[in-house]
């Protein structure tokens, strides 16, 4: 059974912690054993939230040690690079194609990075880097609260996990009125073709 060391990163309200619930319930029902842990930090607030999920066939501790995950999925741009350090070398990282600038930017007292300087940042870990619209596409799905799911859907490309299985997992973890919306969500996702990474 090949495992994974999937860390899921990004801010407070973007549905990082389901994500990775979903992943892990994925996991466990395919035969995984499966440790996860998250970081909320001033996640109420905007701030970051980190979920770390380890599945294979016998895991002993939930915390991905830096320069040892498979793939990095970043719902928001700067935390794709702040947490890039933790990409084993040529690990994958997806990155959703948003900038949410944290309060220091806001307040003016920091500037965020352009794409050019965060892109760099990333290639000094790997250059199997995926902007992918997912945000703008949640939108076209009409409501920005599937973007977790439709991220998942393009992540589920690369992972040893049953699509079956994920959606069956999105069907019971989720109320019976948001399972077709979050399904269509995730298919879409595994359709979509990710951004041109240039600097």
């Amino acid at each position: 059974m090949k495992g994974q060391n999937i860390l899921i990163a990004g801010v407070g309200g973007q549905g990082v912690v389901l994500a990775g619930n979903i992943l892990g319930e994925t996991a466990l029902a395919d035969g995984y054993d499966v440790k996860k842990t998250d970081t909320l930090g001033m996640a109420q607030r905007g701030g970051s939230v980190v979920s770390h999920l380890r599945f294979a066939e016998k895991v002993y501790s939930p915390l991905i040690r830096r320069g040892q995950a498979d793939m990095i999925i970043a719902f928001e741009k700067l935390e794709a690079a702040r947490w890039s350090h933790y990409l084993k070398p040529g690990g994958l990282i997806i990155i959703n194609n948003l900038a949410l600038p944290p309060l220091s930017v806001s307040v003016g007292n920091d500037q965020y990075p352009d794409d050019s300087s965060l892109i760099r940042a990333m290639r000094t870990f790997t250059d199997n880097i995926h902007i992918i619209d997912g945000s703008r596409r949640a939108w076209e799905l009409g409501n920005s609260r599937l973007l977790n799911t439709f991220i998942l859907g393009y992540g589920s490309l690369f992972l040893p996990l049953k699509v079956e299985t994920i959606k069956e997992t999105i069907s019971w973890r989720l109320k019976p009125k948001l399972v077709k919306m979050n399904h269509d969500a995730f298919e879409a996702g595994r359709r979509e073709k990710p951004l041109q990474v240039a600097v």
